[in-house]
């Protein structure tokens, strides 16, 4: 089912994020991720793509085998950045024949292969690919924020104008990327109010539980981690971050449905436990 259609149906939903795996033993994670949290029956998961499509075989497998395997509402990152229009095309034509309905429309990471991408490419920029999708009028788009700005904008008013854009273009709805401090994303949405945003936005949650994986992914997006949750881990064995995370995610999103948030995407990095407690502790919040 198109998520602009859910939104319109259900105050909250719930979404999980997963990647490609890269190995057979990966592939089994995957595949016990999926099948443990399919049991809280989320609106949509959402399938990643690599870097100038390194991963575009991977993930439109994967996304067509999370919908044939376990029935759940499948939507595939798609992005931008080293794809001709002739390559947006295929993809798409894959999809609609599998009748997967959504799509998250991204510039994407230029490949580190390719130094001149933008003369490979037949978009340089998200609302690029948005007003593209958008004349097959055959997809709900989504799109991502940056509650703390996307690291490459010069300003947070200039990236509010980056992501009018992509919604003028045709997105129906926003995800945002991850953040640790609620305050962001408050701020974020006055930010968009002001712009004339209408479009709902989900923001994206992903529990601490792993401090060295999570300073070296905020490195790449530009989130901050706060100094006081930082300080308690680096004190802690591995084994013990995990709890001290999901109490914090767990306060983190009663917070924003408290706030009245469209719903909340998990980004699950491919494993189950984190994920899973938390939901234990607030899926009468988002069910109810």
């Amino acid at each position: 089912m198109k998520i602009r259609e859910l939104l319109k149906i259900y105050p909250i939903l719930l979404s999980f994020e997963f990647f490609p795996p890269k190995n057979p033993e990966s592939e089994g994670v995957l595949d016990e991720t999926v099948s443990i949290l399919k049991r809280f029956n989320p609106d949509f998961v959402s399938v990643t793509y690599g870097a100038g499509g390194s991963t575009r075989e991977k993930s439109l497998h994967w996304t067509l085998n999370i919908k044939e395997k376990y029935g759940l509402n499948v939507m595939m990152h798609l992005t931008c950045i080293a794809s001709s229009r002739n390559d947006i095309q295929a993809i798409t034509k894959s999809l609609k024949e599998r009748n997967i309905q959504n799509i998250l429309a991204l510039r994407g990471d230029p490949p580190e292969d390719i130094p001149d991408y933008a003369i490979k490419t037949d978009f340089q920029y998200a609302d690029q690919l948005v007003d593209f999708l958008q004349e097959r009028n055959s997809f709900s788009i989504g799109v991502a924020g940056y509650p703390e700005g996307h690291i490459e904008a010069p300003s947070l008013e200039k990236d509010i104008e980056y992501l009018k854009k992509k919604v003028d273009a045709g997105a129906d709805f926003i995800i945002t990327q991850i953040f640790f401090d609620n305050d962001y994303f408050y701020n974020f949405m006055d930010r968009i109010a002001q712009a004339g945003i209408n479009t709902p936005i989900i923001p994206g949650i992903m529990p601490i539980v792993n401090i060295g994986q999570v300073q070296r992914f905020t490195q790449m997006c530009g989130a901050t981690v706060p100094v006081h949750l930082l300080d308690r881990m680096h004190t802690m064995k591995p084994e013990d971050m995990i709890n001290v995370g999901v109490e914090y995610a767990i306060e983190q999103c009663r917070e924003l449905l408290d706030f009245g948030v469209a719903g909340l995407h998990f980004y699950t990095l491919n494993r189950n436990k984190a994920t899973e407690m938390i939901l234990m502790e607030i899926e009468g919040n988002i069910r109810s």
